[in-house]
């Protein structure tokens, strides 16, 4: 896990609905949600199943890897927020449990990303309440 000192990038907001995910990301589990009544998939936490409208909902740990999906990476015209930081990637990673996750690439050459690259979570601590999800390369990329 990474800390970093001083973070200066906008936050997520943690709500009621959201909390246990964000708790878990403090303890390096990404969470999900999965529907008991139907087994569907849910990301981001919802109050029900989208699939067969259900509130009977659980958390689970997702191992964590996946494959890109999608990318982009900035190199300039960033929000104000972010110009110190580029460049940087941001994807949508479809993970192995079945959701799609949007979050930034690390850990190495923007030149190498790429569609169906295989990739695992890493953990930002980015305050002492919020822990920011990332992805690398996983197999030598």
């Amino acid at each position: 896990m990474t800390q970093t000192n001083e973070y200066t990038k906008p936050l997520p907001l943690i709500t009621g609905l959201s909390k246990i995910f964000w708790d878990g990301c403090k303890e390096n589990k990404l969470l999900y949600q999965e529907c008991k009544d139907c087994g569907e998939v849910i990301f981001f936490p919802k109050m029900f199943c989208t699939n067969c409208m259900s509130q009977n909902l659980g958390w689970k740990e997702s191992k964590g890897k996946g494959k890109i999906h999608t990318f982009t990476v900035t190199y300039d015209m960033a929000p104000p927020e972010f110009m110190p930081h580029v460049p940087y990637a941001l994807a949508i990673i479809a993970l192995d449990e079945g959701f799609r996750f949007m979050s930034n690439i690390v850990e190495c050459d923007f030149d190498k990303i790429s569609c169906d690259m295989p990739v695992e979570v890493v953990f930002e601590r980015a305050t002492d309440e919020i822990t920011l999800p990332k992805f690398r390369p996983t197999n030598g990329n």
